[in-house]
C-alpha cells in the first residue's frame, strides 16, 4: 500500500487529494485500486501512515496523548437550530456581543445542564457550551457578567418578542391557548411580585409569582407575562387579550383556556372584542346542567364514546369524556376518600387533656379541604369530645353518575366548529400544560432566588427563549413522526463528546475528533436529519482545539 496525492483544477484553483492505494499483480501485469481517501486528515497524520505503509517506525503514534473529552452531542443540535432560525439577528439589538453570547449560553444552558448562575461555569466546564456560543475556551461564566447580560434583555423584550413571533409564524395565530402556573420563591423574594397565593406546587408556605402564556395549538408560546403571585386566575384574561391585540395583532382568534379562568365578565369582554372561546366548566356545572336536560339526552350520557352537543338557554355546551377517564375519575376519588379517612382516624386517635370541639372540627374540615375530600364525610365532636365521621354516599352516588365526563363552554357556531372539534382544541390545551411542567421542571425556573424584580422576570424570560427552541424542535421533530422530549433527548446527546488529541512527540498539534455515536442513538438521529451534525467537528469546535 501507498498514499497517492493527485491533484485537480477548477476555477483557477488547484486542489490536492490524498489516496491510500494497495497494488497487486494481474495475469495482465501490475494493477492498484483506491483502499480509502485520507484528504480530510491533517498533514501529520496523512505523514504517519504514509510512513507507516512504507514500513517505518510507528513510534510517532505513541505520543498520541487524549487531553480531554468535552460533551458536545446537544449542543450541535442546539447550535443548528439557532442558526436555521436567524437568531442571532434576532437579538442583535441587545447589549454587547458579549452579552448577547453569555445569553445564548444561559438560553442553552436551561436546555442542557439547568443550574444557578453561580453554578453555571462549573456546569460549563465539562462541555463546549463556550466556544458553541462564541465566548473564549477560558470563559470564566463570572457571575456579575452574567447578570449584567441578563439586565440587557430589559427595556428590549416587548420587540424580541415580536421578532420571536414573526420568526415562528408566518400569519396571525387563529388558535390561542392561554394558561397559568406558579413559582415559588426560596426566600422572601421582590416586593413587587412575590405574593401568597394559590400555588399548583402545593407550597403555599411560599410566596410566589404567576405565569401567564399563551402558545400557538402545536405549544409554540406567543406571550409570557409575569404577575403577581396573589392574582386571580380570572383577572388575568382581559389584560392578555388587550396585548395580544395590540403587540401581535392578533384580533380574529379562538381562545382556550381553562375553568378558573371563565368569568361572566372574561366570557362577556371576549365577545365584545369579536373573539370565540372554549372554556371548560366545573363538574357541579356539569351535574347542575345534567339535571336540566330532557331524558333522552340525560340517557345518551351512558356512550362514553360520544360527544354530546348540547344548547341551553341560548349557550352551547360540549359533554365530552372517555372510559379511561371514567376510570382515572373513580381511582382518584378513591385514593381521596381513603387519605380522607385515615387523617381522620388520625386526629381522632391524638390524645388530649380538653377537648375544644370547634377547634377540632376546624382542623378536620383544613385537612379535608387540602386533600379535597370534604365533599365526601360528615363529621362532629361528640359530647365526649371524640371526632366521628362517616361517608357521604349520596354525594358519592351523585360523582360516579358523571365519571369520565367535562362540561366545555364555546361561543364558536356548530357550522364552523363541530362538538368533535370543540374537543380538540382543548385537548391542544391539555397538551400545553404538560409543556408547562417541561417549562418548569426541564428548564428549572424554579426555584427562583433572584431578589430584584427586573432579574425576576428577565430569569424566566431566558426560560422563556429556552422553551421557545424545545417548542420549535419538538414542532420539526412531530413532522418526521418522532415524539421523544427534546430536553431529555438533548441531554442523552451529549453522551457524544469531542475528544481533543495532541500529535507530535512535542504535542505541537491538537486535533478534534468526535467520539462514536451510541448504536441506540443512531437510529433517531437519522431519523430527526441530524447525522450530518456529527460527521466532521463544527468550526467552533475546532476553536477549542486551536
Amino acid at each position: 500500500m501507498f498514499v497517492q496525492e493527485t491533484k485537480s483544477t477548477q476555477n483557477g484553483k488547484t486542489y490536492s487529494s490524498f489516496l491510500v492505494r494497495e497494488s497487486f499483480r494481474t495475469p495482465k501485469g501490475p494493477r492498484s485500486r483506491t483502499v480509502c481517501n485520507i484528504t480530510g486528515l491533517p498533514p501529520l497524520l496523512r505523514q504517519l501512515i504514509a510512513s507507516a505503509l512504507k514500513g517505518a517506525s510507528l513510534s510517532e503514534f505513541d505520543s498520541l496523548q487524549l487531553e480531554k473529552a468535552l460533551d458536545f452531542g446537544g449542543l450541535a443540535v442546539l447550535d443548528d437550530l439557532w442558526k436555521r432560525l436567524h437568531l442571532d439577528s434576532l437579538l442583535s439589538h441587545l447589549g454587547s456581543p458579549r452579552q448577547r453570547s453569555l445569553l445564548k449560553a444561559m438560553v442553552f444552558a436551561r436546555l442542557l445542564h439547568p443550574s444557578s448562575k453561580l453554578a453555571l461555569k462549573s456546569r460549563a466546564r465539562g462541555s463546549l457550551l463556550a466556544p458553541a456560543c462564541g465566548l473564549p475556551n477560558d470563559e470564566p461564566f463570572d457571575e456579575d457578567d452574567l447578570y449584567d447580560a441578563l439586565d440587557a434583555l430589559s427595556g428590549h423584550w416587548c420587540c424580541l418578542e415580536k421578532k420571536l413571533a414573526k420568526n415562528a409564524f408566518q400569519s396571525p395565530v387563529s388558535l390561542v391557548l392561554y394558561d397559568l402556573t406558579s413559582i415559588y420563591f426560596e426566600g422572601a423574594g421582590p416586593a413587587q411580585l412575590a405574593r401568597y397565593g394559590h400555588s399548583r406546587d402545593h407550597r403555599g408556605d411560599r410566596p410566589q409569582i404567576i405565569l401567564a402564556v399563551a402558545t400557538d395549538p402545536l405549544g409554540v408560546p406567543i406571550h409570557l407575562s409575569v404577575l403577581r403571585g396573589n392574582r386571580a386566575d380570572n383577572t388575568t384574561l382581559q389584560g392578555i387579550l388587550t396585548l395580544l391585540k395590540r403587540r401581535h395583532s392578533i384580533t380574529d382568534a379562538v381562545f382556550v383556556f381553562d375553568g378558573g379562568m371563565s368569568s361572566r365578565l372574561n366570557l362577556e369582554a371576549l365577545e365584545q372584542n369579536q373573539l370565540e372561546f372554549v372554556t371548560r366548566l366545573s363538574n357541579a356545572t356539569l351535574s347542575s346542567l345534567i339535571k336540566k336536560l330532557p331524558a333522552e339526552v340525560q340517557l345518551e350520557l351512558g356512550d362514553h364514546s360520544r360527544v354530546l352537543d348540547v344548547e341551553h338557554e341560548g349557550k352551547r355546551y360540549v359533554v365530552a369524556g372517555g372510559p379511561w377517564r371514567k376510570q382515572r375519575d373513580k381511582e382518584r376519588r378513591e385514593l381521596r376518600i381513603s387519605k380522607g379517612e385515615a387523617m381522620l382516624a388520625k386526629l381522632a386517635a391524638v390524645k388530649r387533656k380538653q377537648t375544644d370541639a370547634q377547634k377540632l372540627a376546624g382542623q378536620a374540615g383544613r385537612a379535608l379541604d387540602k386533600l379535597k375530600a370534604h365533599k365526601y364525610f360528615s363529621y362532629h365532636v361528640n359530647s365526649a369530645g371524640q371526632l366521628q365521621w362517616e361517608r357521604k354516599l349520596d354525594a358519592v352516588s351523585d360523582e360516579e353518575a358523571y365519571d369520565g365526563w367535562y362540561l366545555l363552554h364555546t361561543n364558536l357556531k356548530v357550522e364552523s366548529a363541530s362538538g368533535g372539534q370543540v374537543l380538540a382544541h382543548y385537548k391542544n390545551l391539555l397538551e400545553v400544560e404538560s409543556a408547562f411542567c417541561e417549562l418548569k421542571s426541564y428548564m428549572q425556573v424554579r426555584p427562583v432566588h433572584h431578589h430584584r424584580a427586573d432579574r425576576v422576570v428577565n430569569h424566566v424570560r431566558v426560560c422563556f427563549l429556552a422553551y421557545w427552541l424545545s417548542a420549535r424542535l419538538s414542532v420539526e421533530w412531530k413532522a418526521k413522526g418522532e415524539t421523544t422530549d427534546v430536553p431529555t433527548f438533548l441531554r442523552e446527546l451529549q453522551s457524544i463528546r469531542m475528544g481533543y488529541l495532541r500529535v507530535g512527540k512535542k504535542g505541537d498539534q491538537r486535533l478534534a475528533r468526535m467520539t462514536q455515536v451510541p448504536p441506540e442513538l443512531n437510529e433517531k438521529l437519522a431519523r430527526l436529519d441530524l447525522l450530518s451534525l456529527f460527521s466532521k467537528p463544527p468550526n467552533w469546535a475546532n476553536q477549542e482545539a486551536a
